[in-house]
Formats: structure tokens, C-alpha cells, sequence
């Protein structure tokens, strides 16, 4: 039996999202519903991917009792009022990144998840790429031997963007693409909490982080350096030094398609697009879509991959950075 998608927003990611699913078998995904505040907007969303059923409102979605998850693309200074309702309403939801605005936010709406005993995810998509597959897998064989220092960039230019310069609509570098890079550090040292956290960048005219440098230093004398701006394009890659080798992803790291394993490259071909599509590599979205079927179908309620712990640990990680940087949201005073 299909799992059967709800989508709220008809934004960018929800174009991409919808594309990326049309790549996999239709007797196990459809997109039965999509929501936008314009109802307009929605029907003419849902014509274009074919989906049967368009709401004016998001509360219309939560209502509908024909959805086993919904996709959440909101801008994500309204994640926490809108998946709130959606997880009230007992909906599964995977969420864009980040979660939410602060940490506080993100642990409201896992206590709410576990609460009201719903599946729910973070989408931070990449890691469920068949490079960050491998990546793993190397990692559990000591195929590097032990990890000592991992290095990690995502750099766009994109300043001219409102949405990633205004601090009312959640803006900064660090919330947007910096979160690739702190992910897949956490990742890479399985969860583990670091001994310190230390930021150093500048601050755009409009008081939102535009360059930051992050060193997590952990026990053991490990540590990630992480770089991220929406100044200037970067390579966009990362590395992970073992005493007995090394990984390193080319770009685009935070949705690889190869990756060079002690000087090996492999490449992992993305599923072909059917459609145009707003980011990079967007079909791999694919990726995600069937790992959160293969959760709900095993009647799980957090992703092994992605749990509700990563996500909170990576929230107070980020929240830490923009206090060390002097950034602060609306969000951070409720």
C-alpha cells in the first residue's frame, strides 16, 4: 500500500520534494494533499503534480484523515507554530530543516511528538544519500582507523536573498546552509555531544550571521572545523582524517553524489529529474521520502538516522554559535 503524502507550503522545496517523489514507484508513494494559504496557489500547485486534493488553509490538512505524513516546507520561523498543530492532530510530519528557531522550540515539538506518539523527523536530507550510506559503513568498519579531525564547507552567495538576510524571516548563514556542516560532523562522531563549541564570524547590516567559522572540539583529542557563509560560493566539500586514512566528499556535500574513500573514488548517480527543480541535486529527496516509508512501515516514530536527539543536539549547537556571534531571533525572547 502507498504511503500517502500530505504537503504543506507550495514553495521552492515542496516543487523539488514533489519532483524527487515522482521518481519512485506510485504504488508506494502519492501525494494525496497539498496546502497553502492560497487556495489558489494550492490548486494551481496541485494541478501541476497531480495531486487530487488542494486546501486555502493548513488546518484544513491537519483535518484530513486520508494522510499517513505530512512534509512540512514552511518558512521555518512559523516550523513551530505549524507543525505543533500537525502533531496535535496526531500527523506524522517530516520536517525542513532547520526545526525550528531555538532550542527550546525543537524540544517543545519532540516532547509533543513522543507525546502524542507520531512519527516525526527532521529532513535533513543528506544523510540519507547513498554517499553518506557508505560514509557510515566505513566509518563502523574503522576503515580510516580512528577519526581525529573532520573539516566541513557550505558557502552560496546569496546575500541579495530576503529570506537569508532578514532576521524576521530567520535569516543567517548558519540556519540555512551551516546546519549541512554541523550535521554531518555530529554524524560522522555518531551523536556524541562535544566538549566545547567555539564560533568566530561577522554579522550582516541586518544582524544575522553572514560568515562564521565553528571548531567542536571533542574528548579525546578530536576535533570538526566548520565553515559556512552566504558571501561567496565555496568548494563545498568535506573531509574525515582517520590514523589510517582518509574521506573526502566533493562538492556538493550536502547532497554528494561520489565520494573518494583512501583515494577511491565512487560515484553514486542521482535519479533522473522529471521536471525542473529550484536546488541542487533535488531528486535526492528520494532518498528521504523512502527512508520515512520504511520508518512508518516498521511503525517507528524517530528515524534511527536522524533522531529527535541529533536534532536537538544540533539545535543547542546552533544556538550556542549565534550566542557566541551576538545573533538573536524574536523566538529566542518568548
Amino acid at each position: 500500500m502507498a504511503t500517502k503524502w500530505g504537503i504543506c507550503s507550495v514553495g521552492k522545496i515542496a516543487n523539488d520534494f514533489m519532483v524527487a517523489l515522482a521518481t519512485l514507484p506510485p504504488e508506494d508513494h502519492q501525494a494525496v494533499a497539498v496546502a497553502a494559504r492560497d487556495l489558489k496557489r494550492a490548486k494551481d500547485f496541485a494541478r501541476t503534480h497531480n495531486i487530487p486534493r488542494a486546501y486555502g488553509s493548513y488546518e484544513e490538512l491537519a483535518k484530513d484523515p486520508n494522510i499517513d505524513i505530512i512534509h512540512v516546507g514552511v518558512l521555518h520561523t512559523v516550523h513551530r507554530d505549524v507543525v505543533m498543530m500537525f502533531l496535535k492532530n496526531r500527523k506524522n510530519v517530516l520536517c525542513e530543516k532547520p526545526m525550528a528557531m531555538n532550542t527550546a522550540e525543537v524540544k517543545e515539538l519532540t516532547a509533543a511528538a513522543r507525546k502524542y506518539n507520531v512519527f516525526f523527523m527532521e529532513a535533513v536530507w543528506g544523510r540519507f544519500f547513498p554517499v553518506y550510506e557508505e560514509i557510515r559503513t566505513i566509518l563502523s568498519q574503522k576503515g580510516i582507523g580512528d577519526v581525529k579531525v573532520v573539516r566541513a564547507e557550505f558557502g552560496s552567495n546569496q546575500y541579495h536573498v530576503p529570506r537569508a538576510v532578514e532576521k524576521e524571516l530567520g535569516g543567517g548563514a548558519l540556519l540555512d546552509i551551516g546546519c549541512y556542516c554541523i550535521q554531518f560532523a555530529l554524524m560522522v562522531f555518531n551523536g556524541e555531544r562535544p566538549e566545547s563549541v567555539t564560533a568566530k564570524g561577522f554579522l550582516y547590516e541586518t544582524g544575522v550571521d553572514e560568515t562564521v567559522t565553528i571548531i567542536l572540539q571533542y574528548a579525546g583529542k578530536r576535533q570538526a572545523i566548520l565553515t559556512t557563509t552566504m558571501m561567496v560560493a565555496m568548494p563545498n566539500q568535506a573531509a574525515i582524517c582517520g590514523s589510517k586514512g582518509m574521506i573526502q566528499v566533493p562538492s556538493c556535500m550536502w547532497c554528494p553524489t561520489s565520494v573518494i574513500i583512501n583515494g577511491k573514488e565512487t560515484k553514486f548517480p542521482l535519479p533522473p529529474s522529471t521536471k525542473p527543480m529550484n536546488f541542487t541535486n533535488s531528486t535526492g529527496l528520494s532518498y528521504e521520502a523512502e527512508h520515512v516509508r520504511q520508518c512508518l512501515l516498521k511503525g517507528l516514530k524517530e528515524s534511527p538516522l536522524m533522531s529527535l536527539a541529533d536534532s536537538e543536539l544540533l539545535a543547542t549547537i546552533m544556538e550556542e554559535v549565534r550566542k557566541q556571534l551576538g545573533v538573536t531571533f524574536p523566538q529566542d525572547r518568548a
